[in-house]
């Protein structure tokens, strides 16, 4: 390795460390990956004094009295039955010691493909659009290629082309009814033949298609993306799991875990990224409290690799929003280990699966097929339309004048529906309204 003079000596002791156990995964690190490390200042001198300084500890910047946090009584009186210190106390860069491990206890659990690989601890973030930006922090540098689908969350353009510069190549999501795996290899053959790196973002169930892959199309996934590992090309695989747990099979039996198992110890040029969260999993939005996993390609490296970027990523944290909400931590680890939280997740996944089979049935009648095309999809929150005949944002526009009805546009053709906030009874109504707004429009 090249000693960089202006790395911090603590940062240069990291980069040797993940070198020495993965030349691959060092590679892949941008410049500011490089860069990044944890320092030994005010947050770890004031954890050693917490446990150690039993007689007088004045480290860390809050105020206390007696034995906690001072509070205020107009705020902390809203919290019924929750300690101060798991409200006010800032939490750990990293997160909850104790919601770190039952978050890897509930991905160990739902998905099967994890067991007996070497995967990271869950590092808590502020949600998933938190942690697409660390990985951008860590591995993404000025002209960086990141490969995804035609069908992508429009936030990804933003975290990566404005913020840092990177490019976006899409090849097209569906092939018929599936997905587009002959797309996928030849823009994985295509872009490593021009570049040594490659970021692969695979979100799935995927906004705003709603579409989760076959287990078929899964396997022919991880083939791909091992096909180009081999033939040397570093590749960083991001897996946005938003909506883990949300599969409804429609049409047919989807996949119903994450592809980050199937990634994770694939083969050396290769680490797998998995980004989850409360967010939709626990129907907790506005908490804000997400998690970025790291799954190296290599097993008896993945400890040393995984304390490295565990270091990284504290920095990129403590530089960043400094630490994750600790009331929001606390709520969420009460959750999972409350008794009654499986059973609650499945009554609200089942009122969705409702909503999402009455949008199949009803979106699919033949009569509505003049005015759009239903995209294939089974799961998650959305699903789209491809409008015909008219451009897709006079669509939108004309249905908030006229109708009324708020929809988004992603694309000229593109429309993307929400049921996931729609009642069922309201769901027969919305496609009517959209079918007469798009004849309308093609009346004018």
């Amino acid at each position: 390795m090249t000693a960089e003079p202006s790395l911090n000596p603590i940062a240069l002791e990291l980069n040797e460390r993940l070198e020495a156990a993965s030349p691959a995964v060092y590679a892949m690190l941008s410049g500011l990956g490089r860069r990044l490390y944890f320092p030994r200042g005010i947050v770890t001198q004031s954890a050693e004094a917490k446990e150690r300084g039993t007689r007088f500890n004045a480290t860390i910047g809050i105020a206390t009295e007696g034995e906690g946090p001072m509070v205020l009584p107009s705020v902390a009186g809203q919290l019924d039955g929750i300690e101060p210190a798991d409200a006010f106390d800032y939490a750990p860069p990293a997160g909850r010691p104790t919601l770190r491990e039952r978050w890897r206890e509930k991905l160990l659990s739902e998905n099967p493909s994890l067991a007996d690989k070497q995967f990271g601890e869950p590092i808590v973030t502020a949600a998933i659009t938190h942690g697409l930006s660390l990985v951008g922090d860590l591995f993404v540098d000025p002209g960086d290629c990141l490969v995804m689908p035609d069908q992508f969350w429009g936030n990804y353009r933003l975290t990566y082309e404005v913020r840092l510069g990177a490019s976006i190549s899409t090849y097209p999501f569906y092939d018929g009814s599936g997905f587009n795996n002959e797309g996928f290899a030849k823009m994985l053959t295509d872009r490593a033949a021009e570049h040594e790196k490659l970021i692969v973002l695979l979100n799935f169930p995927n906004n705003p298609t709603g579409y989760m892959p076959t287990a078929a199309e899964g396997v022919a996934m991880a083939a791909a993306l091992t096909a180009t590992a081999e033939q040397g090309t570093k590749l960083v695989v991001v897996t946005d799991d938003a909506y883990s747990g949300l599969f409804y099979h429609l049409g047919g039996r989807s996949m119903d875990e994450s592809l980050f198992g199937a990634l994770t110890n694939r083969h050396r040029n290769l680490l797998a990224v998995r980004l989850d969260g409360a967010t939709k999993e626990l129907f907790a939005w506005g908490l804000r409290c997400g998690f970025i996993t790291f799954g190296p390609g290599v097993a008896d490296t993945a400890r040393e690799v995984n304390d490295v970027l565990d270091a990284k990523v504290r920095g990129a944290i403590r530089s960043g929003v400094s630490n994750v909400s600790q009331l929001s931590q606390t709520l969420i680890e009460r959750a999972l280990v409350s008794s009654s939280v499986a059973v609650e997740r499945k009554q609200k996944s089942e009122t969705l699966r409702a909503r999402a089979e009455k949008v199949f049935e009803v979106a699919n009648a033949p009569r509505y097929r003049e005015s759009f095309t239903v995209y294939p999809f089974n799961s998650g929150y959305f699903m789209c339309v491809k409008v015909e005949g008219v451009d897709a944002e006079k669509v939108r526009v004309h249905l908030l004048d006229a109708h009324q009805t708020g929809l988004i546009s992603t694309s000229p053709s593109d429309l993307r529906v929400a049921f996931s906030s729609l009642e069922i009874d309201e769901i027969e109504s919305l496609f009517e309204t959209l079918h007469r707004a798009i004849q309308e429009l093609r009346r004018d």
